[in-house]
């Protein structure tokens, strides 16, 4: 039946499972309590719909891709790069078919759409995206090393490189100039710490 939203509600338990799916890569730089896949996935969106907005392409559109991004990882989990070296890597396409399975086709074909356009990596709100979920783990990065996890460099590091809109970029660095609290002292009517 089209109405019947019985595997809709199966997904919604689904996908909260990613609030306590952890970033398995950051337990490599020694964090212990790593963030979850839905934490990071909302700042991500956050930070797509503000690339996308200076980029001069769909904010709504970006943000909506990137709180996608990584739902496939309620079946797969997180894996890291190293571990994706040895277990052969799932299609996210794939994955999102058999998640959307029996929801009503206008839902389930505008979700394998979004992860579509988002593996595709061809329109600029895709791009804004991706851009976005690297600049999530620079800056979650820099807030770890901040915790003292040196580690953390690598993964600043990578993201860094992999960041390709004037606006990420742009981005990357004045984060990279900035301290996680500069904010606080800003909105405190403080100095920075030099």
């Amino acid at each position: 039946m089209a109405d019947d939203l019985s595997a809709v509600a199966h997904f919604l338990y689904e996908a909260g499972t990613l609030k306590h799916t952890r970033r398995t890569g950051w337990w490599m730089a020694g964090v212990r309590d790593p963030e979850s896949v839905a934490e990071h996935s909302w700042r991500t969106s956050l930070i797509a719909s503000i690339i996308a907005s200076l980029e001069g392409a769909d904010p709504a559109r970006a943000a909506f891709l990137a709180v996608w991004h990584d739902s496939q990882e309620t079946r797969t989990g997180d894996v890291n790069y190293l571990g994706k070296k040895y277990s052969s890597e799932a299609d996210p396409r794939a994955v999102t078919a058999d998640q959307v399975a029996g929801m009503p086709e206008r839902l389930a074909a505008t979700v394998r759409s979004l992860i579509a356009e988002y593996e595709a990596k061809d329109s600029p709100e895709a791009t804004c995206a991706r851009d976005a979920d690297k600049l999530e783990c620079l800056l979650q990065g820099l807030e770890y090393k901040a915790q003292g996890y040196e580690s953390a460099q690598r993964w600043i590091d990578n993201s860094r490189g992999r960041i390709v809109t004037d606006t990420g970029q742009r981005l990357a660095d004045e984060l990279l100039s900035q301290g996680p609290l500069d904010w606080l002292r800003t909105a405190l009517g403080e100095k920075p710490e030099t």
